[in-house]
């Protein structure tokens, strides 16, 4: 392992996990908290320092710069990750550690007894006797998404060698809808021939596919009237929620399903003896039943109201992000040249259909063909997140890769 690029990498992780930067999924503003206009500042300040040209900042803690080309006709490729952390009911700040991992159970934290044990996370069974960066328990990580940071930064820092315009672009709130990709102008600013995310997942996982993704709100409005007379006049717009759940395949959810398959997922449901609201999530790989997920939401919803005359059923469907793949045309130059990366450093690829998003998502639906690998962390959104050291330094090396290989093809 190069301890030296092991040391470049850590430093610059750790300095980047001191930034509180947790996205608010009830806030409205872009960025969703001030954590990440520090995050976005500390960014473009070593940019500049860098000496890249075009290092734009916005109000939306948007951050995009070019690194210029040094081969002549070579693909302008973009590298897109997010500065947001995501919010799982942790704490916000995150407290990072090194550990050499020997095949017994880890204590992240001595103080609160906080135990990582092997025989819940088999996973870590392949990283004997290697380094690996673990938080002290008491949040997640981050690598999700501030270790793609670190390797892009990295990246720009030490590219040598032939390369066409390297453009990067850092954006907020991925974790709360893509947020930030959503909003990125790809012509002012993220203008590149195809673009790489770094985000999720183990040494070698590619993804160049995955869910279509919607969002649905269901209000029910019902008929209060006092129980002494409400035969007749009271509309229960709980039960009114209740028998629209009904209607809907229990097998068809997250825990009952896996690789391709779809679901709707009824995750939130308030409500009184006036009004209840319930929300889901509609998610599927393919988008004729993607489209008919949506369309039995509104059938339902419209079976309900016949069967509350007087009650009141209304709907809201948005759609989220859609699938990379839908993106996929002739120029296949992104899928093909990371493939090509992961082969020449011996890397086994790993081709993933994600069971969720990345800004990848949102850049494809605007004709970007944006596909995604790893940043070779595992138990992504888990206090017992954890990135080796190793894949970390694997992750930088395909980062390298792709930009090489691009301008050897110009």
């Amino acid at each position: 392992m190069d301890q030296q690029l092991a040391s470049q990498l850590t430093h610059r992780f750790f300095r980047y996990l001191a930034v509180t930067s947790q996205s608010d999924a009830a806030a409205t503003s872009l960025p969703s908290t001030p954590g990440q206009h520090e995050m976005a500042a500390l960014l473009a300040a070593e940019l500049r320092a860098m000496q890249l040209q075009d290092v734009v900042i916005d109000d939306c803690a948007t951050v995009t710069a070019t690194l210029p080309g040094t081969r002549a006709g070579a693909p302008r490729i973009g590298f897109i990750t997010h500065i947001d952390t995501v919010d799982v009911g942790l704490s916000h700040h995150i407290h990072p550690q090194l550990l050499r991992f020997e095949g017994q159970d880890l204590c992240l934290n001595p103080q609160q007894d906080i135990w990582l044990r092997v025989a819940d996370h088999p996973e870590i069974v392949p990283y004997q006797n290697e380094e690996i960066v673990f938080s002290d328990g008491t949040s997640v990580l981050g690598a999700d998404n501030k270790a793609a940071v670190t390797v892009v930064m990295t990246l720009l820092e030490n590219l040598k060698g032939d390369h066409g315009d390297i453009v990067v672009a850092f954006v907020p709130d991925e974790e709360i809808g893509l947020r930030g990709a959503k909003a990125l102008d790809l012509e002012k600013r993220f203008n590149v021939d195809f673009a790489y995310t770094i985000d999720c997942c183990e040494l070698g996982e590619v993804v160049f596919e995955n869910f279509n993704a919607a969002a649905a709100e269901i209000v029910f409005k019902g008929v209060p009237a006092h129980p002494m007379s409400g035969k007749g006049v009271l509309v229960n717009p709980l039960l009114m929620a209740w028998d629209f759940i009904s209607h809907f395949d229990r097998q068809q959810t997250p825990e009952h399903t896996a690789g391709r398959e779809g679901y709707t997922w009824f995750n939130e449901m308030t409500g009184n003896a006036s009004e209840a609201r319930l929300k889901a999530s509609v998610r599927d790989f393919d988008l004729a039943s993607f489209g008919r997920r949506k369309q039995q939401i509104a059938e339902v919803a419209s079976l309900i109201a016949s069967q509350y005359p007087t009650g009141k059923v209304e709907v809201t469907l948005s759609d989220i992000y859609s699938n990379i793949s839908n993106a996929i045309g002739e120029d296949r130059r992104a899928i093909d040249l990371l493939l090509s990366a992961l082969e020449k450093l011996d890397i086994v690829p790993k081709i993933t259909p994600m069971r969720g998003g990345t800004d990848g998502a949102a850049l494809s639906a605007k004709g970007l063909l944006t596909p995604n690998f790893f940043t070779g962390a595992h138990n992504f959104h888990s206090r017992f997140e954890f990135l080796p050291v190793s894949s970390f330094i694997k992750s930088y090396q395909v980062a390298r890769e792709l930009c090489l290989l691009a301008a050897s093809q110009a």
